[in-house]
């Protein structure tokens, strides 16, 4: 798996100008389309059948279940050669969606791979050694939304606007009150801030008050996408940038999960039959 595209240490999401511009990751053209991995000339036939037996057990599991059943497929790597890991890998390729968590007993690191719904999941513990080596088919996996919940909280502090701010305590108020009200299965509540008379002051104000969560996405399909979870609960900064990485569309999200990050049940349904697809091909490389 590529190194991941995106910075391990949280940042403040409102504190972006328009200008700014996403250095971390390389501007996507207007779609993102499925490309097939790319694989080595020759690969050695006992590492390519473990890595089919990987990827069979992967696709069985896949098959058969329920799109949405929180009990879904994960595939442990744990026990896998070391050719056989780069192998599986290059097999799975890159993705759309990078995601970092950080919990206070480690970091998980996310990506997608080209299939959609289906990641690799590596997690590391606080001295930086792995722990964990997954690949799993899901929507999105679930330590991200259960990260992003226990960082959250319904009873932050409202610090007084400092000479500056106009409206954005008004916003924070709607903020707070919504995410207080908030159930699971409730439709998302989104405050658009590009189309609200807000001043640099405002921004960063919101920021402080909201901070940094312990959930950091970057989506590429598109454009650059950019969420990031808040201390708030169930509310995340959402930030869209045109192939120019310039800020296009500036949200605030109150919701269980953006639905920019979660895989579409259709897009799985596509990667069930483009992995069958690559299995058979690998069969005879």
């Amino acid at each position: 798996m590529k190194a991941f595209p995106i910075p391990v240490v949280a940042f403040g999401p409102g504190s972006q100008d328009e200008d700014d511009t996403l250095e971390y990751i390389p501007s996507p053209g207007a779609m993102s389309t499925f490309n097939v991995p790319r694989m080595p000339e020759a690969i050695d036939p006992a590492v390519r059948d473990e890595v089919l037996g990987v990827l069979g057990r992967l696709l069985d599991a896949m098959r058969a279940w329920s799109f949405g059943d929180p009990d879904y497929p994960e595939i442990d790597l744990a026990g896998l050669s070391a050719p056989g890991l780069k192998l599986v890998n290059e097999a799975l390729g890159q993705g759309e969606v990078s995601i970092v968590v950080e919990a206070g007993e480690g970091t998980l690191r996310i990506q997608e791979t080209v299939f959609a719904g289906v990641w690799r999941e590596l997690g590391f513990d606080v001295a930086k050694q792995q722990v964990r080596d997954v690949v799993s088919a899901a929507p999105v996996p679930g330590a991200v939304g259960v990260c992003a919940r226990l960082a959250g909280s319904v009873g932050i502090s409202v610090p007084p606007p400092p000479p500056g701010v106009m409206n954005a305590p008004s916003v924070l108020a709607e903020l707070v009150d919504a995410a207080a009200r908030w159930k699971s299965g409730d439709g998302a509540h989104i405050v658009n801030l590009t189309l609200l008379p807000l001043v640099p002051d405002d921004l960063a104000y919101l920021d402080g008050a909201l901070g940094a969560g312990s959930v950091l996405v970057l989506s590429r399909g598109y454009g650059n996408c950019r969420v990031s979870s808040t201390r708030l609960a169930n509310t995340w900064w959402v930030q869209y940038f045109n192939s120019a990485d310039n800020l296009i569309l500036n949200t605030i999200e109150v919701t269980d999960m953006p639905d920019v990050v979660p895989a579409a049940a259709e897009d799985f349904g596509d990667s069930v039959e483009r992995l069958a697809e690559w299995i058979e091909t690998l069969r005879f490389e």
